[in-house]
């Protein structure tokens, strides 16, 4: 039986995606059409491929053998075709980055909009994102974290100079309440909290002095998601913000900030681009990985 490539194409994306929505979303067609795809592969096979609940959906005992079977191979002709583009007179194709909002504004539109109007075939797609996202999973290209947070079997590129974390409020809340001397001191003060989504807990605060290093959890009445927020959130007098240095540096010169701790926030690792290490890049992402690169 000749099965169309892109109904197992279609399957595959199903299955790694655990979400018709998804799928059906990163491969540009309705959810309805998508369904009908997978319900027409299921006929033809005579075989149930996929569980569906309201919540979830999950390969069968099939599914996953069938999984396993084209996988591999699906992914060696996506391979060779890319490889195709060696033949145009410019490189060409298509690249997921997932990447923090920071990461995204600060570092890779500024370098991309060097490289693309030079390059129109190719097509670079950014997900902003604070989870800690499996790339080969989600089926990104490459990602984007902090230097100390990336796995030994991945290539890591630097992309960005080492960074600093601060801790800072308005000087009207330091007016109310005395500004901590040492990170101990924290527990005695209205902190503003980052919950990230695969984290689960409360980000702790690490602190740096020489040989000492220190791990606070605080207490606060405000949480968010992700980063942005805290900074605005400590703007308006609401508590002390732990956020990159860089970030909150014009709010300190200004006065509106004040800087606290400042001693104890040490220098660590930057922005990296990282991706597999058994990755054989196209000519188009080996271009798009130069643009990132960081010189110094």
């Amino acid at each position: 039986m000749r099965e169309n490539l892109n109904d197992l194409a279609a399957f595959l994306s199903v299955a790694r995606a655990g979400s018709f929505t998804r799928a059906a979303a990163r491969l540009g067609v309705s959810q309805s059409a998508l369904s009908q795809t997978i319900r027409g592969l299921e006929e033809r096979l005579g075989l149930r491929l996929f569980t569906r609940t309201t919540r979830s959906v999950a390969p069968t005992v099939a599914g996953e053998r069938l999984l396993a079977s084209i996988g591999p191979r699906l992914e060696g002709i996506e391979a060779d075709l890319a490889a195709l583009s060696d033949l145009r007179d410019k490189p060409a194709g298509s690249i997921r980055i997932t990447a923090s909002e920071h990461a995204a504004n600060a570092i890779l539109l500024p370098r991309l909009a060097g490289l693309l109007p030079d390059y129109p075939d190719i097509k670079v797609e950014i997900n902003t994102d604070y989870r800690m996202v499996d790339i080969v999973e989600q089926r990104f290209d490459a990602g984007v974290r902090l230097g100390e947070s990336i796995a030994n079997d991945m290539v890591a590129v630097r992309i960005g100079p080492d960074v600093r974390m601060a801790v800072v409020a308005t000087p009207a809340y330091f007016a109310r309440r005395p500004p901590p001397l040492k990170p101990q001191d924290l527990t005695q003060h209205d902190c503003i909290n980052v919950r990230l989504p695969t984290h689960g807990g409360l980000l702790p605060w690490d602190f740096k002095k020489g040989s000492r290093e220190l791990n606070v959890r605080v207490e606060g009445t405000l949480i968010f998601n992700g980063f942005p927020q805290i900074v605005m959130a400590a703007l308006a007098g609401l508590g002390l913000a732990f956020t990159l240095e860089e970030v909150v540096a014009p709010y300190v010169a200004d006065g509106r900030l004040v800087r606290v701790l400042d001693d104890w926030c040490a220098v660590f690792p930057g922005y990296h681009l990282y991706y597999p290490s058994r990755r054989q890049p196209s000519p188009a992402f080996s271009l798009v990985v130069d643009a990132l690169r960081y010189r110094g």
